[in-house]
């Protein structure tokens, strides 16, 4: 088979990671690297052993012709890239969230199925083997299911640069919360039904109009309820800033926070410590009947080793010709919610979905 010829679109943390798992995969050859900034896009293509250089995403897209191109630029590009690489007959890869509204989501989705192109959003958390036990797990924990989530970052230099990057477009909650809350649909298989949401404006150094502190609150047709809370900025709390924490009527499961680190280290949003599972039954005595279990994960994935998994299952999905439909499905509803809490915060009101 052919390989398939990729271009590679944003050179940062995540188009880096990316690239090396295209880099290493035989079944990828990188077509050229898209950046505007030169110096990122000079370093990755040493990097790699030379690879053709691009500053301009139209100039690179029709010089390459590529077969697939992988995106991971800031969110606001993220719509009008899918757009041209689909319309120019190339499979693609792009990093969260798909689009900015629900609308130019689904259409995006619409075009990727007319023109026979298969579309990979990156949910990263779902090919992570720890956290796909996480949501196993919770499954088994019986409804309804209580699932607390958060993921503050203390960002100072250029992480708060970045930061403040992101939010010309969208807030924490919306940018990160997407990861979170399509893992509360998978632990609870059933329809979020409302939205609430709070947030704060904490810095001037953001428009008037933005918000670098938010938490949400969703609710589901079976019961189940879950939050997210994320904020950005050298302000900060690292008190609790990881919480992956989810509670049944048979017990609880938890993402241990063990040599988490910085709240900044982009290494340590992925890994987990190892998961602690707590069952709620008691004896005649009221005492518990069996004892916490500590599920050791050890042995998970880094970054870079979490993208190529990400990245042999975009592979597969063009070589094998996936059924994508409920990954795409998946995508557009966990930021229809996401959405909806910003509404919510704008409002004051509880958003019905």
């Amino acid at each position: 088979m052919d390989k398939i010829k990729i271009l590679v679109v944003g050179c940062g943390n995540m188009g880096t990671s990316h690239a090396r798992a295209y880099h290493k995969l035989p079944g990828f050859e990188i077509a050229g690297l898209v950046s505007r900034k030169p110096e990122s896009r000079e370093r990755l293509s040493k990097e790699l052993g030379g690879l053709p250089k691009f500053g301009d995403f139209k100039k690179a897209l029709a010089a390459t012709r590529p077969d697939a191109v992988a995106i991971s630029t800031y969110p606001d590009t993220h719509a009008a890239y899918v757009r041209e690489s689909l319309e120019a007959g190339a499979h693609v890869f792009v990093e969260k969230p798909i689009a900015l509204t629900v609308e130019e989501a689904q259409a995006l989705v619409d075009l990727a199925i007319t023109k026979e192109k298969k579309l990979v959003v990156g949910y990263i958390l779902r090919v992570h083997p720890a956290w796909t036990k996480f949501v196993e797990t919770a499954q088994t924990l019986g409804k309804p299911l209580v699932m607390r989530m958060n993921l503050n970052q203390q960002s100072s230099e250029e992480q708060w640069y970045t930061h403040k990057q992101l939010m010309r477009s969208m807030s924490p909650i919306v940018d990160c919360g997407v990861h979170y809350v399509d893992i509360m649909c998978l632990m609870t298989g059933a329809q979020p039904v409302s939205v609430s949401a709070i947030g704060a404006r904490l810095t001037e150094e953001i428009s008037a109009g933005m918000y670098n502190y938010g938490q949400l609150q969703v609710r589901f047709n079976d019961g189940s309820v879950g939050w997210y809370e994320a904020g950005w900025g050298p302000m900060i709390s690292e008190t609790a800033f990881f919480v992956k924490d989810v509670i049944g009527p048979k017990g609880c499961v938890s993402i241990a926070d063990e040599k988490k680190g910085d709240s900044d280290d982009i290494e340590g949003h992925t890994k987990t410590g190892g998961l602690i599972l707590h069952f709620s039954e008691l004896d005649s005595n009221g005492k518990f009947i069996k004892k916490d279990v500590l599920v050791s994960t050890e042995d998970e994935p880094d970054h870079d080793g979490l993208c190529l998994l990400e990245q042999e299952y975009f592979l597969k999905s063009i070589q094998k010709d996936l059924d994508l439909t409920n990954h795409l499905s998946d995508a557009v509803n966990s930021l229809k919610i996401v959405l909806a809490a910003d509404k919510s915060f704008r409002t004051g009101e509880t958003v019905h979905l």
